[in-house]
């Protein structure tokens, strides 16, 4: 099984290391403008290969993602100091405009995952590239809020102290500041949060969950302002999805992916709990939300859909 990864920055390099600290995949290749960079990234996570699963890790060229499952989509620019969010699509999206073709012209059979920020909009432009080049719908989709759902689960867990894999929560809407965090959906071990709390004589007072929803929501300002980047996380993140996708788990991820209609908005790519296979996104989970969290949706599917217009 073969991922490449277009992108070799502090993302597209962790995504690497955490694939291969997970023994995903047999064989990783990083392409990147700055073919130094990509080597030097390559040849620093192949030397942990003997601590971890025998993967294959090195630097090449477009040519050298033919036979790939997967590609992950990690190259972009970041946000100039005053520069606007459209000037900011514009670069990104010229970035995408050149990337993408050759993407495709050289993995033609692999699934996309863009994980290049704003993950929504950038993986809407890339469908549309995509679909335009002949490549079917689904093949395409963004790693959304699997972080975020992550961190959901991750300070759930620690409040209720159990094992976050325990812990089913979902985190859906843009990967942003207008994210919904699902209250109404969080159960443990199967079982509804607030009849778990009342059998554990546990509580979650609004307080608490005030404080929850700001360390998922912030939680990417708190990371830059102590580091200046986040990637350890959204690598772990991007190992999961590739491990889904090349071990055909059919698992639920909070993916983004486009949708012709969400809470009214049409035409938008936003997260969702979706159910992925090797064939890439099978469909959406039906979700019973409170009237509450529906408006909160429909105002982040619309959030997005106004980026989206800002695309050339």
């Amino acid at each position: 099984m073969k991922i490449g990864i277009v992108g070799s920055g502090f993302v597209g390099s962790t995504a690497a290391y955490a694939l291969v600290m997970r023994g995903v995949g047999r064989e990783i290749v990083l392409v990147d403008q700055d073919e130094k960079r990509a080597k030097a990234e390559a040849d620093d996570i192949f030397h942990a290969v003997p601590f971890a699963s025998s993967v294959n890790v090195y630097a090449g060229g477009y040519a050298d993602l033919a036979g790939a499952n997967v590609v992950i989509m990690a190259a972009g620019v970041n946000q100039k100091p005053g520069e606007t969010r459209m000037q900011l699509l514009e670069r990104n999206a010229g970035v995408f405009r050149s990337v993408i073709p050759n993407i495709i012209d050289n993995a033609p059979d692999a699934i996309i995952v863009v994980a290049t920020n704003p993950v929504d909009v950038m993986t809407h432009f890339t469908a549309r590239i995509a679909s335009e080049r002949g490549v079917v719908a689904g093949r395409v989709l963004g790693s959304g809020t699997t972080l975020d759902t992550a961190r959901f689960r991750a300070l759930l867990s620690r409040h209720l102290n159990i094992d976050p894999q325990h812990v089913h929560a979902y985190v859906v809407g843009e990967h942003g500041d207008s994210e919904v965090l699902l209250w109404s959906l969080v159960s443990v071990g199967g079982v509804p949060v607030n009849d778990y709390l009342a059998a554990r004589g546990l509580e979650i007072t609004e307080a608490d969950k005030a404080t929850i929803d700001e360390q998922v929501r912030r939680a990417a300002y708190h990371i830059i302002e102590g580091k200046k980047a986040t990637y350890y996380g959204v690598g772990a993140a991007l190992a999961r999805i590739c491990e889904v996708i090349l071990t055909n788990q059919r698992a639920i991820l909070t993916i983004c992916a486009p949708h012709d209609e969400i809470a009214r908005v049409k035409d938008v790519t936003i997260a969702l709990p979706h159910l992925i296979s090797g064939e890439g996104v099978i469909d959406s989970l039906p979700l019973t939300l409170t009237d509450e969290e529906t408006a909160l949706l429909a105002k982040s599917a619309q959030t997005v859909r106004s980026a989206i217009d800002l695309l050339p």
